[in-house]
């Protein structure tokens, strides 16, 4: 495996390592949701789940202090969703329960633990956040604000997300994960411009190779990767499943290894990996509007070093059932 940080890198009592900066905070905007999960041995599983919340999740469970921004209902799926955020210590945004009903997605699993989708969710146009004021009276605006999926692409919704990051530019680092659900979607060609609005607004983009294999079929993904710098991002790493991961930026293309074992499903390793993704560039203190300019200088080391803390983060999740990312600890601990 090439790139992975050492899993001796020391850890603190806060659950960060030395050296990591430890002030700031995410704000996730995007749907969270009941995943309904049949499987090949005909079982059914309800648990909580939504590409941004499990991207929460996921920065709660690595130590990092998260905000959602997301619409639930205050039903019986609604406190199970709140209950498994709280428990990752994520933070509810006010008013992010109170939709009429709580949104299901309904996953089919294959013999190799893939997912196909379908999904009954609903989707509001979402109020910017009030910037969430310290015990000294201070505010400090998020250092990182990270959207996408269904929240980016379903109105009346979608419109409001866009313009929340477009504020959001002016003190935040931007990143967007398309993560496409096509049953929900009108043809490529009609969603092509929507997710290219929202890359012109994002400094980090990360896609798997199956959303860009349906988003432009035939072209390599690398090539798609670069077309997407070329819009002002500073970064864009492609996922490739058992290939591993490939990341563009100015200084070049850097590519990692896959770390090899035994899947149990695919759920959620995308969002676990979008997730180690924006701490591992907080680990290197490239989070910030202020470090805009630092982010788009991005060495190959530094990317191979954080792509390989991505694939270790989704090879934890992809190991056992549903999406059920890794804590900071377990990334140290696990042998691989």
């Amino acid at each position: 495996m090439t790139g992975i940080i050492p899993a001796t890198t020391p850890a603190t009592a806060d659950g960060t390592t030395d050296g990591e900066a430890r002030t700031g905070s995410a704000l996730v905007v995007g749907e969270a949701l009941i995943d309904v999960v049949n499987r090949p041995d005909g079982t059914v599983d309800a648990h909580p789940g939504g590409s941004p919340a499990n991207v929460a999740l996921t920065l709660g469970r690595l130590g990092r202090p998260v905000r959602l921004l997301t619409s639930f209902g205050r039903d019986a799926y609604g406190e199970q969703v709140r209950a498994w955020l709280d428990e990752s210590s994520v933070e509810l945004v006010p008013g992010s329960d109170d939709a009429e009903r709580t949104s299901t997605a309904t996953a089919t699993l294959d013999a190799t633990g893939s997912a196909s989708y379908e999904f009954d969710i609903t989707w509001p146009a979402p109020e910017a956040p009030a910037t969430p004021s310290s015990a000294d009276g201070s505010t400090t605006a998020p250092l990182v604000v990270h959207t996408g999926s269904i929240a980016t692409f379903l109105e009346p919704g979608a419109a409001g997300v866009l313009e929340l990051v477009r504020a959001a530019r002016a003190t935040s680092t931007i990143t967007f994960d398309p993560n496409m659900r096509p049953s929900l979607l009108p043809e490529p060609d009609v969603v092509r411009p929507v997710v290219e609005a929202f890359i012109a607004q994002s400094d980090v983009v990360k896609a798997s190779d199956e959303d860009l294999a349906w988003l432009f079929p035939d072209v390599d993904p690398v090539e798609v990767a670069q077309t997407w710098l070329g819009l002002g991002t500073s970064l864009v790493v492609v996922t490739l499943g058992g290939d591993g991961a490939v990341a563009v930026t100015a200084a070049g293309t850097v590519r990692v290894d896959p770390v090899r074992v035994d899947v149990v499903d695919t759920v959620g390793a995308g969002d676990s990996f979008m997730g180690a993704l924006v701490d591992g560039l907080w680990h290197a203190d490239l989070l910030g509007a202020g470090r805009r300019g630092a982010l788009a200088a991005i060495d190959d080391r530094t990317v191979e070093a954080v792509l390989g803390q991505c694939v270790r983060v989704a090879a934890i999740t992809v190991s056992r059932a549903g999406a059920n990312p890794p804590r900071r600890h377990e990334v140290a601990a696990t042998e691989l």
